[in-house]
């Protein structure tokens, strides 16, 4: 990782990096995007077959697109019992939390007046979940759970099966949750086979889950005719840590977001030139040992990077300006600190808080948004499945003591055929 002392002339530089570091993949991509999604747009399970054949590496015919209950009951079978318990426990906990989350619609009723909210749930939701050997069970309870909460109707997940392989966890994960409706389809054609619908595969409103940049181009390119969860960028975290953290709790928390994926996105904040010093020595140290161990060094060499600065209020300032995805503070008193972050996608508070507990079974959402969109972007929720509608209601009375100020604004604007439904009434 960069070391970057608070008062080097880089850091200036280096740090307005980290905080413009959004990058949505405009550009050629898109064009690739948009050619697959108009052959599925026009030609419906044909092109989603063939493009399926061409990445995957897999021949199928429409009516084995879905996946049939067989092989969710073969894929228990597959399963370590001991997972399955595991994957059970963790839907509890995620249930329990979204839970929470859950609203209902209210009235107002006063001086012959009736104005409410309704609140229902989105009708059809598509799950996208990587498959292959980067499979996500996880992913699937994240995804589907609050949508279940909110009272979702129909869930439809895809999911890639490169060669044939499938991953009986992600199967077992869905069946958990209640997700009855299977296709064995990924990439950009099964954005697509969502978003437009197919003879087999139905359009839904929604989609929402975790791909790789064509996947999150083609969810960024279908928003408008569906709704989508968020464009997610590569994921990331933030560690903020006084001179008294355990340099061993540090390296390991580092070194768990390092070994996503090369574009992982690792930032440190210190106030302790030594505590960085020992810490940068025990992430060699646990990096060797690591099956994953070149994919989590090019990450820390490319995205990583240690700021030395001189008091914690100068680091939560930083860290309200970076908005990372996760944000974990190791602090003598972390619940001092908790009122003032107020950019972050998932708080951990406290060094025996590690971040992986919210990527599994903590209870909140692991769905977070990435590259600074903290700052305006939530956590998946169950509000995240749910649409408003309002209710109005006036009587003749309170139409005729209210009515003339609709006139008169709907005059100001020009509008007369606006003021002019209220004149006729009274």
């Amino acid at each position: 990782m960069k070391i970057v002392d608070f008062k080097a002339k880089s850091f200036p530089a280096i740090y307005k990096k980290v905080v413009e570091r959004l990058n949505l993949g405009e550009g050629d991509l898109d064009q690739v995007v948009l050619n697959i999604l108009s052959d599925v747009r026009k030609e419906g399970d044909r092109a989603v077959i063939r493009y399926t054949k061409q990445f995957d590496r897999l021949s199928l015919k429409a009516s084995g697109l879905r996946v049939t209950k067989a092989e969710v009951d073969a894929a228990y079978e597959a399963a370590d019992k001991k997972v399955i318990a595991s994957l059970r426990y963790a839907a509890k906990r995620i249930t329990a939390f979204h839970k929470k989350q859950k609203q209902k619609g209210w009235t107002i009723r006063k001086d012959g007046i009736y104005l409410g909210q309704r609140v229902h749930p989105i009708e059809r939701v598509g799950l996208y979940v990587p498959g292959g050997k980067a499979a996500y069970p996880s992913s699937v309870l994240m995804n589907a759970i609050p949508a279940r909460v909110a009272g979702v109707p129909r869930l439809v997940m895809t999911t890639p099966m490169p060669d044939g392989l499938c991953n009986p966890y992600c199967l077992v994960a869905a069946d958990i949750v209640g997700v009855e409706e299977i296709y064995r389809v990924g990439g950009v054609q099964a954005i697509g086979a969502l978003a437009y619908g197919t003879k087999t595969i139905p359009k839904v409103d929604k989609i929402v889950g975790p791909g790789n940049q064509y996947v999150a181009a083609a969810k960024r390119l279908v928003y408008g005719r569906v709704d989508i969860d968020m464009v997610a960028g590569p994921s990331e975290l933030l560690i903020i840590a006084d001179g008294k953290a355990n340099p061993r709790y540090l390296a390991s928390d580092l070194l768990s977001q390092a070994e996503h994926d090369e574009d992982a996105v690792v930032i440190f904040i210190a106030t302790s030139a030594k505590l960085v010093e020992t810490v940068m020595r025990e992430l060699a140290h646990q990096l060797a040992a690591l099956p994953r161990k070149a994919i989590a060094a090019k990450s820390l060499k490319r995205n990583g990077v240690a700021f030395v600065v001189p008091s914690l209020k100068t680091a939560v300032e930083m860290a309200n300006a970076i908005a990372p995805e996760h944000l974990s503070v190791f602090v003598e008193k972390p619940f001092r600190w908790l009122d003032q972050l107020v950019h972050a996608g998932s708080i951990f508070l406290g060094e025996d808080t590690p971040q992986s507990l919210g990527d599994y079974i903590a209870g909140p959402n692991h769905v977070l948004p990435t590259g600074g969109t903290a700052r305006f972007f939530s956590p998946l929720s169950v509000d995240d499945f749910i649409r408003k509608s309002s209710v109005i209601s006036y009587s003749k009375t309170a139409l005729k003591r209210s009515g003339d100020h609709l006139v008169r604004i709907a005059e100001v604007e020009g509008l007369t055929a606006h003021a002019n439904m209220v004149r006729i009434r009274i």
